[in-house]
This record gives C-alpha cells, structure tokens and sequence, in this order.
C-alpha cells in the first residue's frame, strides 16, 4: 500500500498537538498532586453543566449498586423466572413467564415488585387475545378507558396503529395522560405487528434524570406546578376541524386543564422523578405552588425548555425491540418513553391496556 506523505501545513500542526497535549498532561499532573488526599465529593467529580452520569450513578447506589434487590433475583430463580436487564436502573425483560395467569396472587406480587425496582418491565411471546391482556392488567388495579382514539373489540383496548397512511407520531419523550386528574398508574402494550426493522420504545428513567439536574434547576423547579390539559388531540388531524359542539361537550365532560407538580413523589417508593409532559403541559403555566405566584411566561418556557431535554440523554435509557407478541408494562409516574418513527411505510400495531393511577403530588425526600 502506498503511503501518502502528510503535507507540511499538517506536520507543522501536529507537532503543535503533540507539544500541547504534552504540556497539558504536564499541568494536569501538577493539579493531581497538589489536590492529593483532598477529598471531593461525588457531585463535585461532575461538572454542573454533564450531570447525567451522577444521575444514574445515584440511583444505582440507591438501588444497592445492583438491577435487583438480592431478595427479588431469590424469588425469580425459585419460580425459574430469568433477568435481561436492558440498561443501569431502568428496563428488564422477564424470561419464563405465563402472563396468563393472572390469577397467581404470587406471579402479580413479584411482576408488581420487579415494576417498581426496574420501572419498565418487558415479556416475550405472550400473544393474548384482548380480554386476557385486559385481565392481566385488572391484576394491577382498576382500568381508565381511553376517550381519543380507537378501541378493540374490548372497551379498554387503545389500538395505536400506523402505517402507509398514518406515520408514527408518538416519537416524542413523554408519560402517558398528565391531562387527567389521576393519571395512570402504568400502561401495559402488546405488539401485534411489528415492521420489518424499526419501530422501537425507548424507555427514560424519570429518577435519574431528576437525580442529575443541575443543582440550580433542582431548586428553582422544586415546588413548581403547571398545568396540563388534551388540547393537542382536539386540534385539525384532517381535511376539517372536529364540530365546534363536539369539542365544547368533551370539555364540559371531561376537566380542560388540571394542575401537576413538575416533580413527583412515588407513592409506592417515595422517590422523587421529573414529571412533566411538554404536549400536554401549557409551557407558559408555572406557579409556585406554594403560594400560587404565577411565574413570568417566558421564564416559565425557559424552564420547560431546559426540562424537556433531561430525559433524552442516553445514560438514563433502554430501548426494546419489539416483536410479535411482546409485552411492555410501564410505570408512568417513574419513566418517559419513546416511540421511535422510523418504519414507514411498514405497519406497526400496538393494543395498549391503562391501568389506573392517583393524583401526582410532591413531598421532599427526607
């Protein structure tokens, strides 16, 4: 092979990189040595501005340096359960499980636990007919039907279907319903046709992500509220607006604007998570909910602006490859989720189940 001489302009400035790298390294040393036996705290090892990798590693440590508790993996290999962990704190596929039990008081305990240590959970090859993906979720509480899009032969099926003529539109961060007044406690979906390549959910761990805010953010958002309502599915999606007498009964029917905290307590762990939803939050809405003091409309987009971007950051995700039959079960008060659109024109459809939730609310960790 023959080798191509650098040019003098490029020798000229890798004798200057080489020369520069050496002299930093130099200086670094000396810093090293003079803070020698210095003690700095996790938190000062990262700089304000990149706390993403501080976020998962306090959670990580919180969560006892391991994905599951020592007592969990016991009771997964005593019912011959296995473990794929899919990312650090977040996401776990359950191998050898029969989700159509749902009446095993034992199997519903540990899925719920395993939920709540690992915020998303997946399954292979269930493929339940509705009712039985209806039945397994009535395994976690009482059931919201959902009022803006199709529903299966059963009432609380969503069909989230796409293809040639409706593309995915879902590839936005975000947690299910924050319109509502109680949003759901989780959502539980099932592929029913999968693209040839493509059409994955990427799923965020909402603790982490509030664990690695900067440290001014997290105090300035610390006690503030905004307010959330569906305006985005009432707008045109085709050739005509919906009927004005449409929309003003769905509004009368169903409250238009309810008030969420930007943080929110787990009521099931106690953890602190990021909880905002920048679809269906009016960014110009923050208060302090303390006193109710409105803040100024554009100092409240700028903080939802900075907010929006936290869970995209990859140290807090997993993503899941669908395939027939699959099941995600999610808990919308611990994690955003993503659904990536990169399949069309393919058909990609999703049976979706939501299980009911309580009204978000915020207490500091002690």
């Amino acid at each position: 092979m023959t080798q191509v001489e650098n040019t003098p302009e490029k020798e000229q400035y890798n004798e200057v990189a080489v020369r520069t790298s050496e002299a930093l390294e130099q200086a670094r040393r000396a810093i090293r040595n003079e803070l020698a036996g210095v003690e700095r705290t996790r938190e000062q090892l990262f700089p304000p501005f990149n706390r993403a990798g501080l976020g998962v590693a306090l959670e990580y440590e919180r969560m006892g340096n391991r994905p599951v508790s020592a007592g969990l993996q016991a009771r997964a290999e005593e019912h011959g359960f296995e473990f794929e962990h899919l990312g650090i704190t977040i996401g776990t596929v359950i191998h050898g499980i029969d989700l159509r039990r749902a009446d095993v008081p034992e199997q519903t305990q540990f899925i719920r636990d395993v939920l709540l240590e690992r915020k998303v959970i997946f399954f292979r090859e269930q493929n339940l007919e509705e009712d039985e993906q209806v039945n397994f979720a009535r395994s976690f509480g009482d059931l919201d039907a959902f009022p803006f899009g199709p529903t299966g032969e059963n009432p609380y099926v969503l069909e989230i279907r796409h293809g040639r003529g409706y593309p995915g539109m879902e590839n936005g961060w975000h947690t299910d319903v924050t319109w509502m007044e109680t949003p759901s406690l989780g959502s539980i979906a099932q592929c029913i046709a999968v693209p040839p390549m493509g059409g994955d959910t990427l799923f965020s761990d909402s603790h982490a992500c509030y664990l690695g805010l900067p440290s001014e953010l997290k105090k300035r958002v610390e006690h503030l509220s905004g307010i959330n309502d569906y305006r985005n599915f009432l707008m045109q999606r085709g050739p005509k607006d919906l009927p004005d007498e449409l929309v003003d009964q769905i509004k009368e029917e169903i409250p238009f604007g309810v008030s969420h905290p930007l943080l929110r307590t787990h009521p099931e762990t106690g953890k602190t998570g990021l909880y905002i939803h920048g679809g269906f939050l009016r960014h110009d809405s923050l208060y302090d909910a303390r006193t109710d003091e409105q803040l100024d409309a554009e100092d409240s987009r700028a903080i939802v602006r900075e907010l929006l971007q936290q869970h995209a950051r990859p140290e807090y995700t997993c993503r899941f490859p669908w395939a027939q039959g699959s099941i995600a079960f999610w808990d919308n008060r611990a994690v955003q989720h993503y659904a990536a659109s990169d399949y069309h024109p393919h058909k990609r459809v999703l049976r979706r189940v939501t299980v009911s939730g309580d009204k978000p609310f915020y207490a500091p960790e002690q």
